[in-house]
């Protein structure tokens, strides 16, 4: 093992540089690794969030307890510059992801500007790189899914010990009809509501798992797939409990997923003398995956998805996430690009 793979006490208080720390999960991660006493530095942009819509000062308020630090990612020499500012750290957490799955955002950000952090962060002499992935990797046919893989094969290959976290759905990520449920209307799913399942997960549940990865040394230098407690869900389940959480008789929407078979082959050459509808077309195409696909760990060898051996962590349940918002509402958890319905 080179000194970059040793680790230090599993109880030693670390330096951490966090980039993405004004997403939806790099907000409770920064949090979480604040609360364990860790010493946080957040890099991050002067206008972040949904929309660009959150001010500096409101950053610094999200993530009160570390440091914030503003400037550009997506270039290396502002993140040593601004970021960095010739320090040491121990570790980079990565919580980037795309805000759209649109070609040229994927490369940039999944690919480029998280490997600008984990340059950056072997020049200020890091041990350990703690990666947000995504479960659906497994089965890569969209760009940002290329892009992802490409980062995690060039950081394993970097010679610093790693955690590539690969969750399964996020509670917000199928949250989007609460409000429309709420109101009256029906729960709109694709084809029987049974053709996809997944362990979703809270941010806060995720948070945790991540904070533990660079106090726990059995989850350095793996690759973890990981959901949350309880069962695998269906989109027909997701539906069917909101309504019994609001004493309603269950009302269901069937939309065809072959709608998608018309879409994707008409933008696509569209695409090809329209250029700016290249994103249109990765946008069904990514539609089409999440509705086809299970976020749940793939077996290779059958070819199928694996409930029983998708990992469990946490206590935060989708019932009570569910009962909760729609008492208190949404707030918080604005899908904004990533919205279907």
């Amino acid at each position: 093992m080179n000194d970059r793979q040793q680790q230090s006490d599993t109880g030693a208080k670390k330096r951490i540089f966090v980039v993405g720390a004004t997403g939806y999960i790099g907000k409770f991660v920064t949090r979480e690794l604040v609360a364990r006493g860790h010493e946080v530095v957040s890099f991050a942009r002067p206008r972040s969030g949904v929309d660009a819509a959150t001010t500096a000062e409101e950053t610094r308020r999200q993530l009160a307890g570390s440091e914030v630090r503003f400037g550009d990612v997506g270039d290396l020499q502002s993140i040593l510059r601004e970021g960095i500012r010739g320090e040491h750290f121990d570790a980079v957490y990565s919580c980037l992801t795309s805000r759209t799955g649109g070609i040229e955002d994927a490369w940039n950000i999944d690919y480029r500007a998280t490997k600008n952090a984990l340059e950056a962060g072997i020049k200020a002499g890091i041990t350990h790189f703690v990666l947000l992935s995504a479960i659906c990797v497994q089965k890569p046919m969209l760009e940002f899914q290329h892009a992802k893989l490409k980062f995690e094969a060039e950081l394993m290959a970097s010679g610093v010990s790693y955690s590539i976290v690969r969750p399964t759905a996020f509670f917000k990520s199928i949250a989007g009809q609460v409000e429309s449920v709420k109101n009256g209307k029906p729960y709109v799913m694709f084809a029987d509501g049974e053709l996809t399942r997944c362990k979703p997960i809270s941010e806060a549940d995720l948070a945790r798992f991540m904070a533990d990865c660079i106090e726990n040394p059995s989850l350095q230098n793996r690759i973890l797939p990981i959901g949350g407690p309880g069962k695998a869900i269906s989109a027909r389940e997701q539906g069917a409990m909101l309504f019994e959480l609001l004493g309603k008789e269950p009302k269901f929407k069937k939309v065809p997923i072959q709608i998608f078979d018309v879409i994707i082959p008409v933008l696509t050459m569209l695409s090809k003398f329209i250029p700016k509808l290249r994103d249109k077309a990765e946008f069904a195409r990514i539609g089409k995956y999440y509705c086809s696909e299970s976020m749940l760990l793939f077996n290779h060898e059958t070819g199928r998805y694996d409930e029983e051996a998708t990992p469990s962590y946490g206590t935060d349940t989708l019932r009570d996430f569910y009962a909760r918002v729609l008492k208190e509402g949404l707030k918080g958890q604005e899908l904004g690009a990533h919205s279907m319905f």
